[in-house]
């Protein structure tokens, strides 16, 4: 399974969301195969369809969708139950790899 991690380098969060989906891949017992694709400018967030510093895709689908006329170099904040962070936690990304993984099954 490759997903991409969007970022830009003013932004700190996507190395802590990095290291959650690698936790999460692992509690899954999953290979996961993760390609950094840094974002440099407004042109490039408006091609990748950025949400924010960082997001995650597979399939040109972001992995927390949110519906958008623009897109911009920012930081992205989550809703967890922590409350607001710059990063998914562990939990969200094992739903989300769940949820994946089952689609790809009922595709077959």
């Amino acid at each position: 399974m490759e997903i991409y991690l969007l970022y830009f380098d003013g932004c700190p969060s996507w190395q802590n969301a990095m290291a959650k989906l690698e936790t999460a891949s692992r509690e899954e017992k999953l290979d996961i195969s993760i390609k950094l694709v840094e974002v440099k400018s407004d042109l490039e967030a408006t091609d990748a369809k950025f949400l924010g510093s960082p997001s995650f895709q597979i399939n040109s689908e972001d992995f927390w969708p949110e519906d958008r006329q623009t897109y911009s170099m920012n930081c992205r904040v989550y809703r967890t139950i922590e409350g607001l962070k710059g990063w998914p936690s562990v939990e969200m990304f094992r739903q989300k790899l769940i949820e994946i993984r089952k689609d790809k099954e009922h595709k077959k």
